[in-house]
């Protein structure tokens, strides 16, 4: 993986730090166009790997990647499903079998229908699988090394203790898409030892890592402890704590775990972007 990972936050009305900073976003990101504009910043500063959710704006924007394949050449994408939100939206207008018709594909619709919660039960597993090739099919033709669950789907699981589903997404990403899976999780410690009891060894995982403990849960110290002693890929994300620490700082903490793989980080104009990626590959070094 690259060292840095631009990510969509900022596109879709995602701060962490105020509601009067998303509305801003909103206001700023309502055009495709203006996504693109931040994107091609993003590339002209070196960085040619965008993580981003499965937001319906997202395959506008993999169509236009696909319309100027030469201008795109090695830029690459981590998609990062389900984006729960879409689904809420969806129920909300369309109603739940509304909703099942638009994202599930059409030959499996009557099945559904017929099926409803008994055919869920029956087989969750091919649930999962139906869902990620729904998911994935914006980003066809563009390179996608590594793909990843949503914290919202990975804790949910986590809790509920359904660790197999680990493992078979893990099987279902490496076979059917030759890529990399990944798991975006609030609680690393717990992810981590989900996935080593399925026989996933080594796993790519995205968690919140910084230096007062942000959505670290059960607490930085255990989170500093994994980091030193386990054999994973992390991924750090919220590195700023939603605004609560400098750059500089920030960014010099992760420096102290050279496991870090990766830092994810999402701005809005020029000059944030180059300077984050200027501090990341001072204190992390480059790809």
């Amino acid at each position: 993986m690259d060292k840095v990972l631009f990510g969509d936050n900022q596109f879709f009305a995602v701060s962490h730090l105020s509601d009067e900073k998303s509305r801003e976003q909103a206001i700023r990101f309502k055009d495709d166009s203006s996504i693109l504009r931040v994107l091609d910043q993003a590339r002209e500063a070196g960085i040619n790997t965008f993580m981003c959710t499965t937001h319906d704006r997202i395959e506008n924007l993999c169509d236009h990647f696909r319309e100027n394949t030469e201008k795109y050449r090695g830029f690459r994408i981590f998609p990062c499903m389900p984006y729960a939100q879409k689904y809420a939206n969806a129920v909300t207008e369309h109603g739940y079998l509304g909703t099942i018709r638009k994202y599930v594909p059409g030959n499996l619709f009557g099945t559904f229908a017929k099926g409803g919660i008994a055919y869920v039960s029956k087989d969750f597993i091919s649930l999962m699988e139906i869902l990620v090739d729904s998911e994935m099919k914006m980003f066809k033709g563009i390179e996608t090394p590594v793909i990843f669950l949503q914290n919202v789907m990975v804790d949910l699981i986590l809790g509920l203790k359904m660790y197999d589903v680990f493992r078979e997404y893990d099987h279902y990403i490496r076979k059917k898409y030759n890529a990399e899976p990944g798991y975006i999780t609030m609680n690393m410690p717990a992810m981590y030892e989900a996935l080593l009891s399925v026989g996933i060894e080594n796993p790519i995982i995205c968690s919140s890592i910084n230096k007062i403990g942000f959505r670290m849960s059960g607490g930085k110290e255990i989170y500093e402890k994994y980091l030193s002693e386990k054999k994973f890929r992390p991924i750090a994300m919220q590195v700023l704590a939603a605004g609560a620490l400098q750059p500089a700082e920030a960014i010099e903490y992760l420096s102290r775990f050279p496991k870090i793989e990766s830092v994810l980080f999402g701005a809005s104009s020029k000059t944030h972007i180059a300077e984050t990626k200027e501090l990341i590959e001072k204190y992390l070094g480059k790809n």
